[in-house]
């Protein structure tokens, strides 16, 4: 037994002693600095400012700083879109609706919406014989400029006409049918569902 027991321990410090050997070797290595970070000319180095011990980022471009903005919550300036170029048909007939001070002048934009017309416009005359006098210059002004309206309804009653000008379609109306009919709320999505969560409160 006691043979063994010696044996055991004379293996164990023979081990130890491996151990420390090869510990020692690889502590007498010495360590490899790490490749320093090249460049090429067509990148450059990021640029870090250093201020008081503390690393500057480099300034990102104005993109990137609204998507963090916008990841983070922020509030960023809003993009406005870009509002689609007046056709001369349409300058045309504000122009002739500005010439008879027609009131409440509403311009929309219903392309979306149907294809009978690419522009409704809605108007309000004083009196009958306002309106009356309001679509009879916007016919006149169009057949002027080479524009030949496909029909003129409403005329000759004077509390609504309507003007057809095939990619625009003029109403002009008393303030009276004009509020009882609410074409703008028609036609136009946003005033509708601004009406609807008035009424809904």
């Amino acid at each position: 037994m006691a043979t063994k027991s010696s044996a055991r321990s004379k293996r164990k410090v023979a081990k130890r002693a491996n151990v420390k050997a090869t510990f020692k070797k690889v502590a007498k290595k010495p360590r490899k600095a790490a490749p320093a970070k090249r460049y090429s000319s067509k990148k450059k180095a990021p640029v870090r400012k250093v201020l008081k011990g503390k690393k500057v980022a480099p300034k990102k471009s104005l993109k990137k700083k609204a998507s963090v903005a916008k990841t983070a919550g922020l509030k960023t300036a809003p993009v406005l879109a870009k509002s689609a170029p007046k056709s001369a048909l349409l300058l045309l007939v504000e122009a002739a609706l500005a010439d008879m001070k027609a009131v409440n002048v509403t311009v929309l934009d219903v392309r979306g919406l149907t294809d009978v017309a690419d522009n409704m416009v809605i108007a309000s005359g004083n009196s009958d014989r306002h309106v009356k006098s309001i679509a009879d210059n916007v016919v006149q002004a169009a057949k002027k400029a080479g524009y030949r309206p496909m029909g003129v309804e409403g005329e000759r009653d004077g509390e609504w006409a309507l003007v057809d000008l095939q990619d625009i379609v003029v109403h002009v109306m008393l303030p009276r049918v004009r509020e009882f009919y609410r074409l703008e709320n028609l036609w136009d999505i946003s005033a509708a569902r601004r009406e609807a969560s008035l009424s809904a409160t």
